[in-house]
């Protein structure tokens, strides 16, 4: 977010949920059960998913928490067909240069459960490809960088709340990481201060689509979560 220098000025918290301990529990609770269905997809049906919910569901990620509040990141969403295939095709170079040994036997050994391969039909197959860029600085009104602080972070926390928008919305969605992924900035015509973090396909899955059984190991919350008391 580009901007002068500003003051510090603290305003009265503007929104503020009440809710009794009851009520807090049961929402935390229903929050749980719905992200236990949330399942990452390959399979992607032919059904259109408007802008609106995409928009929808970006703004959302755009309310997350920053460093500083600069808001590192930008989203690319993508319905193109001609520029889905440019970035399947850039895409697959790297995948296949990944599984033909550059990725190292121990990393393409931990992805075998998974059942990926060189091959991303999805890319193109999904009706909407988000790419999502780190701003690593911005420029204030007077032509100056600004450089962004826990850029990664920052940019994680968003696409999170970002994937889990789209579940909300009844979407799936696929994240995707071909390294390097300098080909991004040119496609999607991002400045040199952008450096690309992922793409994420999204849609709605299709008929017969499945998901690996590993996928359905979760860590149980003893393994996850440490309490210090008084």
């Amino acid at each position: 977010m580009a901007k002068s220098k500003e003051n510090y000025l603290p305003i009265p918290l503007p929104d503020r949920l009440d809710l009794s301990d009851e009520e807090a529990l049961q929402a935390a609770v229903s929050f749980s059960q719905l992200m236990a269905k949330r399942h990452t997809v390959r399979h992607f049906s032919d059904r259109t998913v408007d802008l609106s919910v995409i928009k929808s569901c970006v703004r959302a990620a755009g309310f997350s928490p920053s460093g500083a509040n600069q808001q590192p990141w930008h989203f690319v969403a993508i319905s193109n067909s001609k520029i889905k295939q440019r970035i399947r095709q850039a895409a697959e170079v790297e995948e296949q240069n990944f599984y033909a040994g550059k990725g190292g036997d121990e990393w393409i050994n931990a992805l075998e459960p998974i059942g990926t391969d060189a091959t991303k039909e999805h890319l193109e197959k999904a009706p909407w490809l988000i790419v999502i860029f780190a701003e690593r600085y911005s420029v204030d009104d007077d032509g100056e960088k600004v450089k962004h602080y826990y850029v990664t972070e920052s940019v994680g926390i968003a696409v999170g709340v970002l994937i889990t928008a789209l579940h909300q919305s009844g979407l799936v969605s696929l994240t995707h990481t071909p390294n390097p992924m300098r080909f991004l900035s040119e496609i999607c015509d991002r400045p040199e201060s952008n450096r690309a973090v992922m793409i994420l396909a999204v849609g709605h899955p299709s008929k017969d689509a499945t998901v690996p059984a590993a996928a359905k190991k979760k860590k149980p919350l003893k393994e996850i979560l440490t309490i210090l008391l008084d």
